[in-house]
């Protein structure tokens, strides 16, 4: 059997922290969270169920404390989770049995992510996959300063193991302004992030610019 360390981000997150890791506490071996700057409960909240609580200046980049996150990881595994991310009871149920019978040779278990419209109600705005369980001694690592992911390699699987985001809060302009932040020092964002930035344009009302930066990613697409 394998084991699994959680690795969680997490900033003023008290409403909803303890919900995600009651879900998970008897199935992962090692939970470590990082705190990037809470001022409410969210780190006595933490400490609860781990002694793995550390501190982490805030960069602007999800990527970075992702990766430290990543950093104090032990087991063979490593699975994140968002603390607005919940598991049914049937996911808990089904998660601990893979953990039992995945073969050691997976490098990342892809599974299916319920994104929910708002708090007040339990319809589904869209469901992707994202990679989900990562093989640690991989040294895989996260990319991009918002909507962050990972380059996957090896073998991938998809584990029909859905994780319910149930989002709380709105993070209005944050992500917009991280992105201008960045441009601002004279950095230079990637193609898939042109996407991610057109889309907080747009979100913000910048339509124009946000077509701007729909067209550079399209061509990247086409070409």
């Amino acid at each position: 059997m394998i084991s699994i360390s959680l690795c969680m981000i997490v900033k003023n997150e008290e409403g909803v922290l303890a919900r995600c890791l009651e879900c998970v506490k008897e199935i992962v071996d090692e939970i470590i969270i990082v705190d990037t700057g809470s001022t409410d409960k969210s780190k006595e909240i933490a400490k609860g169920y781990t002694s793995q609580v550390y501190d982490f200046v805030w960069t602007d980049n999800f990527a970075e404390a992702r990766n430290f996150s990543f950093s104090k990881a032990t087991k063979d595994y490593i699975i994140w989770l968002d603390a607005d991310d919940v598991l049914t009871q049937k996911a808990q149920g089904d998660l601990l049995k893979l953990k039992q019978v995945l073969e050691p040779e997976v490098d990342v278990v892809y599974m299916p992510y319920y994104m929910i419209k708002d708090s007040k109600n339990n319809e589904i705005d869209s469901i992707f996959w994202r990679e989900r369980i990562i093989k640690r001694e991989k040294g895989f690592k996260w990319e991009g300063i918002v909507h962050e992911y990972i380059i996957s390699s090896g073998k991938l699987v998809k584990i029909d193991i859905p994780i319910v985001h149930m989002k709380m809060h709105s993070a209005g302009d944050r992500n917009l302004k991280i992105f201008e932040s960045y441009l601002a020092k004279g950095n230079k964002i990637s193609d898939k992030e042109a996407f991610y930035y057109a889309r907080e344009l747009f979100a913000n009302g910048q339509i124009d610019k946000a077509m701007v930066y729909y067209k550079m990613f399209l061509n990247t697409v086409v070409h």
